[in-house]
């Protein structure tokens, strides 16, 4: 299931990859006789989520040795939470389901090597009043909770979401528009935490008001997993509401072709219609999506949904070690992306550099060599072409002395 293989020419994609892109509905499993009302009521699944390790072994007894002591243990870092939407996508009868392996503690979580980090992006480092991160010079990360409809065994924030580490995060909202306030610097504002949406539509659109209504702020974005965890949150009043604050941008985080239910499909599509751009965020997890075939079915039925694959994320250095994969996995994939499917279907790969250094873009190696009078490339196929320039960069009317013809290869 891992390979690395393409499934196929771009002309031919293969089953496995048809299969991977298809749409179906995460349907409702061990709760099909609630009523309709309720289990579309993001408010119902809240109240519901799988919470405990009495209620997961009720739910699946296929639970393994590791998954039982990982969930035993996980209050003590990151709590236990799937929505009953969400749990119906975990394939019981496989120990590395990909859903399975996103939710399910496991207690490989409570190995800490001595080179990760608690706070892995040094946003601690880099906040100037609490719950506000200014890291990079015209924007803020701005976190207003630390409660997501289901927790990621692997989040780079697991020390502040869900409050299971004690970390006690408590938003001021009145000190962190202050801080953007005076600074006229910051034209670009990310809410995130936890997860914004799931505020109630009245207090969402309090504090995204009171971020408008500073001048210099251009640009609003959301980070969100709510499509995915509970789509059913997106509602049309809540659309509604949102549209009144463009430009707004929204970042969704989908890691398998498999999240993208028609459920998810059609809250994203909500979202769309209200004119919101919509982009993606995904983490390279082990067993999840590092292989070529699947990270393809997901950046291009991401397309299908209306999002664009913005980034891939090399997994943070927090106690997710059984999760993470080596960068050359990574950079395997990219190039196996870039041309190989739609240009907009192909994310930027990112590394965020450890203690606070910021998003830092890795790519396969395209530049062969800069000198002389020309630039020599690689493409996608691994043939090389020269671009001509001269040493100071400006265009070539003539060949250099020293020019040769590259050898396709």
């Amino acid at each position: 299931m891992h390979d690395a293989s393409s499934g196929g020419e771009e002309g031919d994609p293969g089953p496995r990859l048809l299969k991977l892109k298809e749409f179906s509905s995460g349907g409702r499993g061990f709760w099909k006789d609630v009523p309709a009302v309720d289990w579309d009521d993001w408010r119902w699944q809240l109240k519901h989520r799988i919470s405990s390790l009495a209620r997961l072994e009720a739910l699946m007894p296929t639970l393994t040795p590791e998954e039982i002591a990982g969930t035993q243990l996980a209050n003590t870092k990151l709590a236990l939470g799937i929505t009953p939407y969400f749990f119906n996508l975990i394939d019981p009868a496989d120990e590395f389901c990909p859903i399975r392996r996103q939710v399910i503690p496991r207690i490989e979580e409570t190995l800490t090597a001595p080179w990760e980090l608690s706070d892995p992006c040094g946003e601690d480092s880099h906040s100037p009043v609490p719950g506000l991160v200014h890291r990079y010079p015209d924007r803020v990360l701005f976190l207003v909770t630390d409660r997501c409809a289901s927790y990621c065994r692997y989040c780079t924030r697991s020390r502040l979401v869900s409050n299971a580490s004690g970390y006690d995060f408590h938003a001021d909202f009145d000190k962190q528009l202050a801080y953007i306030q005076q600074h006229s610097e910051v034209r670009d504002v990310l809410l995130s935490g936890g997860d914004p949406l799931l505020f109630s539509d009245e207090k969402l659109e309090y504090l995204l008001s009171r971020l408008r209504a500073i001048r210099h702020v251009e640009f609003l974005r959301i980070g969100t997993r709510i499509p995915i965890f509970l789509p059913q949150r997106i509602t049309p009043e809540l659309c509604a509401m949102l549209r009144q604050f463009h430009p707004l941008f929204v970042s969704i985080h989908a890691n398998h072709p498999r999240e993208l239910t028609t459920e998810a499909r059609d809250a994203l599509g909500r979202l769309a219609d209200a004119g919101i751009p919509l982009g993606n965020q995904s983490v390279l997890l082990k067993h999840v999506n590092d292989d070529v075939t699947v990270m393809k079915a997901l950046v291009q039925k991401l397309l299908l949904c209306r999002v664009k694959p913005y980034y891939i994320y090399q997994c943070d250095l927090a106690g997710s070690a059984h999760l993470r994969t080596p960068v050359r996995k990574g950079l395997e994939i990219m190039h196996a992306l870039r041309g190989h499917t739609t240009g907009y279907a192909v994310p930027q790969y990112v590394i965020d550099a450890p203690g606070g250094g910021g998003k830092v873009p890795v790519n396969p190696e395209y530049v062969l060599s800069r000198h002389g009078g020309r630039v020599v490339i690689r493409n996608f196929e691994g043939k090389v072409f020269e671009y001509p320039e001269d040493r100071e960069g400006r265009p070539q009317f003539k060949p250099s002395e020293d020019f040769i013809a590259p050898e396709l290869v």
